[in-house]
């Protein structure tokens, strides 16, 4: 892994769908790492997943190389495939329907503009271990709220 590579491992969480959510970002940049967590009463686990990139990202404090690590296929082909034809679209799908949780990806994209960006798929509950690091930090986000 290149010297200035920064890693984001990314998840999300929610006990219902909508429900009590929570969402997880490790960072890695040179053998230290930094865990983010947080969550909200009411939302869905989709928008849990975005807002854990989100988090991610507006924890660098300057333009950087980021290898985002998600479990989401929402989020990764979102930013990939579909938010092209949305922005075009004037944040509209193919069905001329407002996208949803636009505001997210609105943020999501400003901030993947600030850096150099590539992404990578991991399957969930698989046992990549940082990608279960980051599910607990998810769920410890949802825990807190309850207590």
């Amino acid at each position: 892994m290149p010297d200035d590579l920064v890693m984001l491992y990314t998840d999300g969480a929610c006990k219902g769908n909508p429900g009590p959510g929570g969402w997880g970002a490790l960072l890695e940049y040179r053998g230290v790492e930094k865990e983010l967590w947080g969550g909200e009463p009411r939302t869905t686990n989709n928008r849990m997943e975005l807002q854990a990139v989100i988090e991610g990202l507006k924890a660098l404090k300057k333009p950087s190389r980021v290898r985002i690590v998600t479990d989401s296929q929402y989020v990764k082909n979102g930013m990939q495939q579909w938010i092209h034809n949305w922005k075009r679209n004037g944040w509209r799908t193919a069905a001329k329907k407002p996208v949803k949780n636009a505001d997210l990806w609105q943020e999501l994209d400003r901030l993947v503009n600030l850096h150099q960006v590539e992404w990578e798929w991991v399957r969930g509950h698989s046992g990549h271990p940082e990608n279960e690091r980051v599910d607990q930090l998810a769920n410890r986000a949802i825990e807190e709220m309850r207590t």
